[in-house]
Parts: structure tokens; C-alpha cells; sequence
């Protein structure tokens, strides 16, 4: 049985925002002040699309088999000052067809829908710099500050789920550009969850989630949701 798509949620960094990977270059440089040295791919791996106590928690786990909570937080405090301040001067854009694909799918009356492993308060800096508002460039912001458990878990997507009045995941899709945002997506019962190589994680390892389909540009989703 077929169901007509309501909702797309989309993460944010390396998917929806060009930031250059600037977070996770970031995340690296606060980690490796702590006395390591891991690599950004190593940092991407294990980080990409997770909220961010729960990605230095992962890169300390599994490169370092440490699991000291006070490190973690001390790190993540170092990382929080060091992006305010990169984000305050950084060059941050939409990806390459991101409005076009929010204003085609406002036209096919689909809630676009953004989510992120970042806090509400640095989510919404993203957003203010790239002058972008809710209600008018896209419909809602669902952030990990929001909701008691992140990615894999499905909670945020339920979160926007319930606030736009979407029943079942069979009508929503995940877009995203790292594994967790896929594993996300299916732990939703999201229809379709889709891969995307403008961000963290390259095709292959995307690939290795099992999604839907991966594409190289936002715009390239239209089609998949038309077929819907």
C-alpha cells in the first residue's frame, strides 16, 4: 500500500548547511587539546550526525577505550566556546539546492522539517546567519536539546512527527549525510531514508547503513518523493 509523503526531515550540517565540516574539524582540534591525536577521518567515523557529548564519547570509546565522563565533559565544553567563536566568523551557506527543494516541496504541501545533533541555541545561530526562518523557508527545527534520547533513536523525528500532526512514518523520509542519520530514519519506520555524499560520510559507508538510495544533491530527492 502506497503512502503519500507529509513530512522530509533533514539534518542539518553537511546535508541541508555547507559548513566545510567545520564542526567536526573543530570537535577534533577540542578532543586532540585533551592530549590525542585522531585524525578527522577517524573523528567523522565514529561522530558524524551524533549529538556531540555522544560523539567525543564514541571517539574517546572506541580509538582510546576511555569512558572518563568528566574528560568527555571538559572536552565538550572546550568544543562548545571554540564553535561559537568559529560559527560567529565562519562562512556558512545553504548546500547547493536547498531552498529549491524546500519551496518545491511546500508546493507539494510536504512539510520540510530540519534535525540535528546540535543544541537548540547553536541550531538556531546556524539558521540566523544563513537567513533562514521557520514558517517561512522551512516549517519546524527539532534539535538533541529537545528530546531525552538522540540518534539512532528515532525521538526527534517523532518530536517533529507529533508537532505537525503526521501519524505514521510510512509517510515521512530521512535525508542525511552520515549512517546514524539513515539508522535514525529506520528506526522511525521512515518510507524512504536516503544518503547523501555532501557531508560526513562518503558513499560506501553510507552504503553500508542499507538506505533507500543515495544521492550526490538535494535536488535529486524530488523524483524519489514524486514516485511516492
Amino acid at each position: 500500500m502506497k503512502h503519500k509523503i507529509k513530512m522530509v526531515v533533514f539534518d542539518m550540517a553537511g546535508t541541508t548547511v555547507n559548513e566545510n565540516n567545520l564542526v567536526y574539524k573543530t570537535l577534533q582540534k577540542a578532543i586532540n587539546e585533551a592530549g590525542f591525536e585522531f585524525s578527522l577521518d577517524q573523528v567523522l567515523a565514529e561522530g558524524a550526525g551524533k549529538e556531540k557529548r555522544q560523539a567525543i564519547r564514541a571517539v574517546l570509546a572506541v580509538y582510546a577505550g576511555i569512558s572518563d565522563e568528566g574528560l568527555i565533559g571538559r572536552i565538550y565544553e572546550n568544543f562548545m566556546t571554540q564553535l561559537t567563536a568559529a560559527y560567529a566568523t565562519a562562512d556558512i551557506l545553504p548546500q547547493n539546492n536547498a531552498l529549491a527543494l524546500f519551496t518545491a516541496l511546500k508546493q507539494r504541501n510536504v512539510y520540510a522539517v530540519l534535525n540535528t545533533g546540535y543544541d537548540r541555541t547553536t541550531a538556531q545561530a546556524i539558521i540566523k546567519k544563513l537567513g533562514w526562518e521557520a514558517g517561512v523557508d522551512f516549517d519546524g527545527l527539532v534539535t538533541a536539546s529537545d528530546v531525552d534520547k538522540n540518534r539512532p533513536n528515532p525521538d526527534m523525528i517523532y518530536f517533529a512527527m507529533n508537532k505537525f500532526g503526521v501519524l505514521n512514518g510510512s509517510e515521512v523520509v530521512k535525508v542525511g549525510d552520515s549512517i546514524i542519520d539513515i539508522e535514525e530514519g529506520q528506526n522511525a519506520g521512515c518510507s524512504l531514508n536516503i544518503g547523501i555524499t555532501t557531508g560526513a560520510h562518503t558513499a560506501e559507508q553510507l552504503l553500508s547503513a542499507k538506505p533507500n538510495q543515495v544521492i550526490n544533491d538535494l535536488i535529486d530527492l524530488l523524483p524519489l518523493i514524486d514516485e511516492k
